[in-house]
């Protein structure tokens, strides 16, 4: 399958109607925590974000964000259900990496929950590892953090 992969910014509306599912996913799979993490997966202010097509259907995203002077946060990564099992999150993850290296980053640092069996094991899959909670996930005992140089 050939795929396009778009560097953007949250303005893409491709990538807004990708959140939105992944919003409702996470509504679902964090149940009564849910209301904590949304307030820290706003994307208005999104700057680099990764659009992946398949056939000129928006297939999945992902974004990222200053964290810190050389690192850059992975936020808001997401493929549909029945665009899973394909490399696609590989695709985005990898694009955001070489991307992120471009703007000059060392480090990209990343948080997902614990129930994201998927995510953590694509995260592994892909060099990353698991450090301790950060920032505001610092006491979030179901969050997993991970981080990896690039």
């Amino acid at each position: 399958m050939l795929y396009k992969i778009k560097r953007t910014n949250s303005d893409n509306l491709d990538f807004q109607r990708l959140v939105i599912e992944l919003d409702k996913d996470l509504a679902i799979k964090n149940g009564e925590t849910n209301h904590f993490f949304t307030q820290y997966n706003k994307i208005d202010l999104i700057q680099n974000v990764v659009v992946v097509y398949e056939n000129n259907q928006a297939v999945g995203c992902g974004g990222m964000k200053k964290y810190e002077n050389e690192v850059i946060e992975i936020k808001r990564m997401f493929v549909p259900i029945e665009y899973r099992g394909k490399g696609i999150a590989a695709k985005v993850l990898t694009e955001l990496q070489v991307w992120a290296k471009e703007l000059g980053y060392k480090k990209c640092i990343l948080e997902t929950g614990d129930k994201m069996i998927e995510a953590i094991g694509l995260y592994k899959k892909n060099n990353f590892r698991i450090i301790p909670n950060y920032g505001q996930y610092v006491n979030v005992k179901n969050s997993v953090c991970f981080e990896k140089e690039i």
